[in-house]
C-alpha cells in the first residue's frame, strides 16, 4: 500500500461566503462548490440528516493540496470550547500557506476579520512566520522564505 497525496483538509465555517472571500485573499482559487446530502453523506460521516454546503480551494494551478470548507444546516455546526483557543490548544489545528509578501498578504486578509496573534518573526536566516486568526477563529499561519 502506498499513499498517494494528502487530498484535502476540511474546517466548518458559519459563514461560507465569507471564508472563501477570506482564503480567495490568500490566494487559493475556488474549485467548486456542492451541496451534500443523503444517506451516503449520513453513512460517511456518522450522522443522521446530514444537509450540508461546501466550497472546495485550491492553490493556483491545481498544484498541492486542497481546502474545503463545509457549511453545516443540519445536523447544526456544534462549538468546539472557547471561540478564540490559544495556538497550543490539544487538538487545535492551523492551515500553514508559503507566501511571496506576509506584510501585503496580512494587509489584504485584515478587511476579511484576520488579527495577528503574535507579530511577524524572523526564523533564522530562512522565513519569516506569523500566526493570525481568520473567520470564526480560524488560525492561519503564513510564511515568506528569505533570500
Amino acid at each position: 500500500m502506498t499513499l498517494q497525496r494528502m487530498d484535502n483538509i476540511a474546517i466548518v465555517v458559519e459563514d461560507l461566503d465569507a471564508a472563501i472571500a477570506f482564503f480567495g485573499e490568500i490566494g487559493m482559487e475556488l474549485e467548486g462548490t456542492a451541496q451534500i446530502e443523503g444517506l451516503y453523506a449520513d453513512r460517511t460521516v456518522g450522522l443522521d440528516g446530514v444537509r450540508s454546503d461546501i466550497a472546495m480551494m485550491r492553490v493556483p494551478g491545481g498544484q498541492g493540496s486542497r481546502l474545503e470548507l463545509t457549511k453545516f444546516h443540519a445536523p447544526a455546526a456544534v462549538g468546539g470550547g472557547s471561540p478564540s483557543p490559544s495556538p497550543n490548544t490539544l487538538g487545535q489545528h492551523r492551515v500553514m500557506f508559503a507566501v511571496d509578501d506576509i506584510d501585503d498578504t496580512i494587509a489584504r486578509l485584515r478587511p476579511h476579520g484576520a488579527e495577528l496573534l503574535g507579530e511577524v518573526v524572523r526564523f533564522e536566516n530562512s522565513y519569516r512566520l506569523c500566526y493570525l486568526r481568520g473567520p470564526v477563529g480560524i488560525m492561519v499561519a503564513l510564511a515568506e522564505q528569505i533570500g
